[in-house]
C-alpha cells in the first residue's frame, strides 16, 4: 500500500482566469524515501510554490505534459532560483515530451541571455518520454499518452503510478480516446475543462467531457484549467473543480 498527496499550486488557464496561478501540481509520495515532484510548471509556478510554502529545493522531479508557456514557462525561473537562491546541490530531473531540453534552454536564453552557460552546482537531467511507454522516474512510473493539442512537440496526458496508487492528468487536449487509456483505474483523474460548450478549439469542454464520462473509468474526477465561463458555473455542476491550494490524498 502506498499513499500519494496531491496539491494544486496552480489550477488556472493561460490567462489567469479567476486570479488563479497557471498549472502546477505538487505530488508527494510516502515511504522511507519519499519523492516530491511537480506535474507541469507554468510561468507563475515559483510564485505559487512560495505562496503555499513549498520549498523549490525539495522538488526531486518535474513532469511536463506539453511545451506551452503556461505549463513549462516557470522552469527558467525555477532553475535560476535553484542556482542563485536555494544553492541546490542534488540533481534535478525534468521529464516530458521530445524536444524539451532544446525548448527549455531556448526559453532561458530568451529571458536571461547566458543563463544556460552558468556553472551550476547541481546536475540537470532531461528525460524524453515516449508515447505509451512507461518510464521509471525515481519511485514512480510515468506513462505518457499522446493527446490532441498542438504545441510544437507531442502533447501528453500523464499516468503516474506509485505502488498501488494511480494519478492521471489530461494535460491540455480536445477529446481523444487516449484520455480513457490514461485514466482507466486511476484513483484521481485531473482533467482540463477550459470551456462549458464545445468551441471547436484544442481544449476540452464540459458538455463533451460528460458525454464521455463513463469511458474514463476513474474513481474520482477533478476539473482544472477552467476559463471564467467555467468558473462561474462549476459550483452548479455535478462535477468537482480544482482550486489553488486544494489537496487530495490517494
Amino acid at each position: 500500500m502506498g499513499e500519494v498527496s496531491v496539491r494544486f499550486l496552480g489550477s488556472g488557464d493561460a490567462f489567469g482566469s479567476g486570479g488563479r496561478f497557471q498549472t502546477c501540481i505538487h505530488v508527494h509520495t510516502d515511504g522511507p524515501n519519499p519523492a516530491r515532484l511537480l506535474m507541469d510548471c507554468g510561468a507563475s509556478s515559483l510564485i505559487a510554490m512560495k505562496r503555499f510554502g513549498v520549498e523549490p529545493s525539495s522538488i526531486d522531479f518535474i513532469l511536463l505534459s506539453h511545451l506551452h508557456g503556461d505549463h513549462f514557462g516557470g522552469l527558467p525561473f525555477f532553475i535560476m532560483e535553484a542556482h542563485y537562491v536555494s544553492g541546490r546541490e542534488r540533481p534535478l530531473v525534468v521529464a516530458g515530451p521530445p524536444g524539451l531540453e532544446t525548448r527549455i534552454q531556448a526559453a532561458m536564453e530568451v529571458l536571461y541571455p547566458g543563463s544556460t552557460e552558468v556553472g551550476r552546482q547541481f546536475d540537470l537531467e532531461f528525460i524524453e518520454l515516449q508515447d505509451e511507454t512507461a518510464a521509471g522516474i525515481g519511485p514512480v512510473s510515468v506513462t505518457p499518452y499522446s493527446v490532441a493539442h498542438p504545441s510544437g512537440a507531442p502533447s501528453y496526458a500523464l499516468r503516474v503510478s506509485y505502488k498501488d496508487k494511480v494519478l492521471a492528468f489530461s494535460g491540455d487536449t480536445a477529446w481523444t480516446d487516449a484520455l480513457s487509456r490514461a485514466s482507466t483505474g486511476a484513483d484521481l483523474f485531473i482533467c482540463e475543462c477550459n470551456h462549458f460548450e464545445k468551441t471547436g478549439g484544442h481544449h476540452l469542454d464540459y458538455e463533451t467531457l460528460m458525454q464521455h464520462r463513463a469511458e474514463l473509468g476513474c474513481r474520482r474526477l477533478v476539473l482544472t484549467h477552467m476559463s471564467d465561463e467555467m468558473l462561474e458555473q462549476i459550483h452548479s455542476l455535478d462535477t468537482e473543480g480544482a482550486a489553488d491550494g486544494k489537496s487530495y490524498v490517494l
